[in-house]
């Protein structure tokens, strides 16, 4: 009994080290953004209290930075790749699990070597693709706007449709059948059976669609190009080029971008392990 005791403190100091070294750096870059660019060198590791205590960073980068227009755009392009990618890999995996046919083996094979070939890879003949269909850098807000958000869709969907795939497979198709001879259709026993007993998966899908989609600077650097359709990370990226040395501005810039996605990860992060391990184990 003392054993295990004694093994689950030694359990909880490890993890608690762990855990402080990922928070650290957020309380840093936090209590950073209060201090003057100045003072930052001389007392990087102090408190910001008393004559360290400023909000001329937070106050500039709102001057500076047109962060309220930044933060729309990102949360419309990832709301949109998270709805997008939750709907299509849903579909997919339940017509992949349920449903036999010819091609099923061949799209199956496809969704996984889909995994293998990271955005850096297609970025060129997409562009090129999208360019074609003139949607990329025009005046129109909305048209650039899905300029990134097919991409990103396509870029979430492969992993997406493996997680989903695991879960569907772990529903007793009994559920299915006594649904059917009620007289469901197909698309009511998705959206009324697989749907809502699918929440923890979905919502993970959701989760790191969402975080993706939102931390995602890469695609933005291709197709978002003009200044008013620029999204909270391409923001970011112009300003550490143009403030590299204002410390103070940077980790004020930062706080300002990571704030959506700690809330998301607090209000939602229950759901993640929930998803991850649905069908891992059947029955």
């Amino acid at each position: 009994m003392k054993r295990n005791k004694l093994g689950l403190a030694v359990l909880y100091i490890i993890l608690g080290a762990w855990a402080l070294t990922t928070i650290y750096p957020l309380f840093w870059v936090l209590e950073n953004s209060f201090k003057a660019k100045d003072k930052i060198l001389n007392n990087s590791f102090a408190l910001p209290v008393g004559d360290l205590f400023t909000l001329a960073n937070y106050k500039r980068a709102f001057d500076r930075l047109d962060i309220l227009h930044a933060y729309i755009n990102s949360i419309f392009i990832s709301a949109c790749v998270t709805i997008g990618v939750m709907m299509l890999a849903g579909l997919a995996s339940f017509a992949l699990v349920r449903f036999d046919f010819k091609l099923k083996r061949f799209c199956h094979t496809m969704v996984i070597a889909a995994m293998m070939f990271p955005v850096f890879s297609t970025i060129i003949p997409v562009y090129t693709m999208e360019t074609s269909w003139h949607i990329t850098n025009t005046s129109s807000w909305i048209l650039n706007m899905v300029s990134v958000i097919l991409p990103q869709v396509a870029g979430n969907i492969s992993f997406a449709i493996i997680v989903l795939m695991g879960y569907v497979q772990s529903l007793p198709l009994e559920l299915e059948e006594a649904a059917h001879l009620e007289g469901c259709s197909i698309p009511q026993i998705f959206f009324r059976i697989v749907v809502p007993l699918g929440k923890p998966s979905f919502v993970t899908v959701a989760i790191f669609s969402f975080l993706w989609s939102y931390n995602d600077l890469f695609t933005q650097m291709f197709f978002l190009r003009r200044p008013e359709m620029q999204a909270i990370t391409r923001l970011l990226n112009e300003l550490t080029s143009k403030e590299g040395t204002n410390y103070g501005l940077m980790a004020s810039a930062v706080t300002l971008v990571i704030i959506p996605v700690i809330v998301v990860y607090i209000f939602l992060q229950k759901y993640i392990i929930k998803g991850m391990t649905a069908g891992a184990v059947k029955g």
